[in-house]
């Protein structure tokens, strides 16, 4: 029994791991144009929802601690994607907003995830359900 759980097709973790790698690996070439990473693009996609977010609630959001996150936008800076500034009602908190530049890199990105969506070869209800089963795992996980 115990030989059956470890076998790597009887994984989770697995199947998951493997498909971030080629999502990550297929999303590559549709955002060669924007000149973008995907962790880069997904700041674009909080940003493009909500222009103005703290550093500290943008890294809540996409799960990324300051350390990944500071160098991040320091090269989205350096980029002329977005600005980072401290906010007017505490000096504290750094706030993350995108420039004309980065506002304007969301009518190019309009099509992509349609785009990715047609090499998943996933219909809508499957693409929906999937999101909703890694969502409900991925608020368990997160909450510890």
């Amino acid at each position: 029994m115990t030989k059956e759980r470890l076998k790597l097709d009887n994984q989770i973790c697995f199947p998951l791991y493997a498909a971030t790698r080629e999502m990550t690996k297929r999303y590559r070439p549709l955002l060669a144009e924007l000149n973008i990473t995907y962790p880069q693009y997904l700041v674009l996609l909080v940003l493009w929802e909500k222009d103005r977010i703290s550093v500290k609630d943008l890294g809540k959001k996409l799960y990324l601690d300051s350390g990944t996150l500071t160098p991040m936008l320091k090269r989205m800076e350096e980029h002329d994607l977005v600005k980072r500034t401290r906010s007017t009602e505490d000096e504290r908190v750094v706030e993350v907003i995108l420039t004309k530049k980065g506002k304007q890199a969301e009518q190019q990105a309009e099509d992509i995830p349609l785009q990715f969506l047609e090499l998943t070869n996933l219909n809508e209800e499957e693409s929906d359900q999937l999101k909703r089963i890694l969502a409900k795992m991925l608020n368990q996980l997160g909450e510890e």
